[in-house]
């Protein structure tokens, strides 16, 4: 039997459907951030830099993408004999055969892969953040401990503590009580959906719960450890950490790399993120072309203005166009005096020429207001905007569109057009 000290299962299967049309044909860890990078390389590079050598991913939602992004692991030189990264989904069982219902019941329906390896410790980690941390400081600190379960958390502001898992520790950092989401919070101090377990405590847990419909972390196992009377500690964490799970938070994230000193820095030697790579050529700049604050990925072509706004790779901006506060992700293509402000635009988006994108006044979603609460504008993968039209605020846009699309040649603030077949 192969025996690891411990092994990584990462949870990249949720839809992300805060994050709208940019999650309507790829999953959320598969979204792009930062220009070149997508969500998942930051927990990846995360377990190459801490020394994590064997990582299961779990996928379900929209998975093509993101398997395709991860492969065989070699941008993290996770391309291991023994170990390395490995895709997990729901597969058929000879009964019982399930999508993933939770993220316990995910890790259970691929105990037969922990047990491969015989794990000391398993580490539980999400696909959807963007931090760096050193999870063998966090293993030395659950060892120190004496820990069954080390949970990462942070301080988040109060009014913000219901959409976490809340901890309440004594004077030693030991639980003494979990919330999950809770109106009326104990403490401001949240799980950050990092765990460390103790293999043996992990294993009982999964087993017994194995049952219960929808098996949770926070709703299930870190309860049923505590009626177990284990030892349950928060480990605090004091970095930049993000949960991009909305679009107003992706976009803020984003937005932060182009600071004069960005809070989160991705360029440290000593602490790489590594993603998939293509060869391309460099940027090339235009000569009436302009850009301040701002990342701008290799292969693209900047004919235009742009300021304060991420570009990814192999994309073009136009003669005369404006990119103001805008997220534009790889193969997009912006026309010929287009202004745009405060937009997110997915991969292989086209924008035609003399197109308005940002410019109105805020209204309420007419599609959803739970995801879409803020004045961007965010257009889906592969879509087209013809040229000459105007978009207002708080919208989204799914599909190819065409003028007649746009009554009087404008969507309306709070609007959104989702083209037949597409999904929003």
């Amino acid at each position: 039997m192969i025996k690891k000290k411990m092994i990584a299962m990462l949870l990249a299967g949720g839809q992300g459907s805060r994050l709208g049309v940019l999650t309507s044909s790829v999953a959320k860890p598969a979204v792009f951030f930062g220009g070149k990078y997508r969500i998942i390389d930051f927990p990846l590079s995360n377990c190459v830099n801490s020394g994590v050598d064997t990582v299961g991913v779990l996928t379900q939602y929209r998975p093509l993408e993101l398997n395709t992004h991860i492969g065989i692991g070699i941008p993290w030189d996770l391309d291991k004999r023994v170990g390395g990264v490995h895709i997990l989904p729901p597969y058929e069982k000879t009964s019982d055969t399930e999508w993933y219902t939770g993220t316990a019941n995910a890790i259970y329906q691929n105990l037969e892969f922990m047990e491969r390896y015989n794990p000391d410790y398993v580490l539980i980690l999400s696909g959807d953040h963007i931090y760096k941390m050193d999870y063998e400081e966090m293993l030395a600190y659950h060892n120190a401990k004496g820990a069954d379960v080390t949970l990462a958390s942070m301080p988040v502001p109060w009014e913000e503590t219901h959409r976490f898992g809340i901890v309440v520790t004594d004077e030693n950092k030991r639980i003494t009580a979990f919330q999950e989401k809770p109106k009326d919070a104990l403490s401001n101090l949240a799980s950050m959906g990092i765990y460390i377990f103790s293999w043996p405590v992990l294993r009982d847990a999964l087993i017994t719960l194995k049952d219960v419909p929808e098996c949770d972390f926070g709703k299930h196992v870190i309860p049923y450890c505590f009626e177990q009377q284990k030892k349950l500690y928060t480990y605090e964490f004091t970095g930049y950490w993000k949960d991009v799970g909305t679009l107003s938070s992706y976009w803020e994230a984003n937005m932060e790399l182009v600071d004069l000193v960005p809070e989160f820095n991705m360029y440290e030697d000593f602490w790489q993120i590594y993603t998939e790579t293509d060869s391309m050529l460099p940027a090339y700049m235009g000569p009436n072309a302009r850009t301040e604050k701002c990342i701008v990925g290799g292969g693209s072509e900047i004919y235009g203005s742009v300021q304060h706004s991420v570009i990814g790779s192999n994309v073009s901006v136009g003669e005369g166009s404006e990119v103001v506060d805008s997220i534009v992700m790889a193969g997009a293509k912006i026309g010929k005096n287009v202004r745009m402000r405060k937009a997110i635009v997915a991969e292989n988006v086209v924008i035609g020429d003399n197109a308005v994108l940002g410019e109105g006044a805020f209204a309420e979603s007419k599609l959803d207001t739970r995801v879409y609460a803020s004045d961007l504008v965010t257009i889906a993968k592969g879509s087209v905007v013809p040229e000459g039209v105007s978009v207002g605020l708080n919208t989204a846009i799914v599909g190819v569109t065409e003028k007649e699309d746009y009554p009087g040649g404008r969507l309306e603030d709070g609007g959104f057009i989702v083209k037949a077949g597409e999904k929003a």
